[in-house]
């Protein structure tokens, strides 16, 4: 009886159409735990609900308007010195353009910002387009300086985080996830690029 009030809480907590799980517990006071991001190390949460199998590659060729951030992607990709079409080719292989998304590792907003960086980049809300594109964008800035414009090794520290490339003496690490975004975001610059060019 608890496990089926558990989870018809959850479900009305959290709606089911995201790619998220819903863990959650009971504490020894009788309350309810309950959250969408995969906890690290506590064996306290059970799944409620269980991630929703990740997207295939239909997600990327929905009918979308993949224009209607352009005036905010130039605005700060001029600010922070980065290819615009880069960050739209980030923002495609992320979100596709989905300022809601969050990630089953927590990532969130259309640049799939973690908490961490988030907070880095001084991203107060993630999920308004604004903000996030800006953190995301001077992201990219401290990671082209970082990794000295090597594109590869910028898009591998995106996605697996700076000190993982460092880990690889500089190299991208041997992750499928990470070899998969590169090639993604590789895919999506090269066809804006000729777009914007044809």
């Amino acid at each position: 009886m608890i496990l089926k009030l558990f989870l018809l809480a959850a479900i009305c907590l959290f709606p089911l159409h995201g790619v998220c799980g819903i863990y959650g517990y009971v504490d020894e006071g009788g309350v309810f735990h309950f959250t969408n991001i995969k906890p690290a190390n506590n064996k306290k949460y059970k799944v409620v609900v269980p991630d929703a199998p990740k997207p295939s590659l239909a997600f990327y060729s929905k009918n979308i308007n993949t224009d209607q951030y352009d005036s905010l992607i130039k605005q700060h990709s001029y600010n922070h010195g980065v290819d615009p079409t880069l960050v739209k080719a980030v923002m495609k292989a992320e979100s596709n353009f989905n300022s809601q998304a969050v990630s089953p590792k927590g990532a969130q907003g259309l640049m799939q910002l973690m908490p961490d960086t988030a907070r880095h980049m001084s991203v107060y809300d993630p999920f308004d387009p604004d903000d996030n594109i800006r953190g995301g964008t001077r992201y990219l800035k401290l990671l082209d300086d970082t990794f000295q414009g090597n594109l590869e090794l910028i898009l591998a520290a995106y996605n697996a985080g700076p000190n993982r490339v460092k880990e690889h003496n500089m190299n991208v690490p041997p992750f499928e996830e990470t070899r998969n975004f590169i090639k993604r975001v590789k895919h999506f610059y090269d066809k804006l690029k000729n777009t914007h060019e044809g």
